[in-house]
């Protein structure tokens, strides 16, 4: 069984930490392009709120936590 209560709980808390430290996210961004396969389609398992899925190409994501699953949504993931 997925361990879903932080993400649950701390989904927005989340979020909110990535553009308080755009810098670490941007970082990570830039290593994870450098790093995967050039791919026409992908999927990301623990996807969460779409915010690395969204720059990385990546259309289809699966999450456990329904609060990340919901931020993901609104921004249209």
């Amino acid at each position: 069984m997925a361990r879903i209560e932080p993400f649950e709980k701390y989904g927005e808390k989340y979020e909110d930490w990535f553009e308080r430290n755009k810098f670490i996210y941007e970082s990570e961004i830039q290593a994870m392009k450098e790093l995967f396969p050039k791919v026409k389609k992908s999927i990301e398992i623990g996807v969460g709120s779409g915010k690395f899925a969204v720059l990385l190409g990546i259309k289809i994501g699966i999450d456990p936590s329904p609060r990340m699953r919901k931020i993901a949504q609104k921004k249209g993931y």
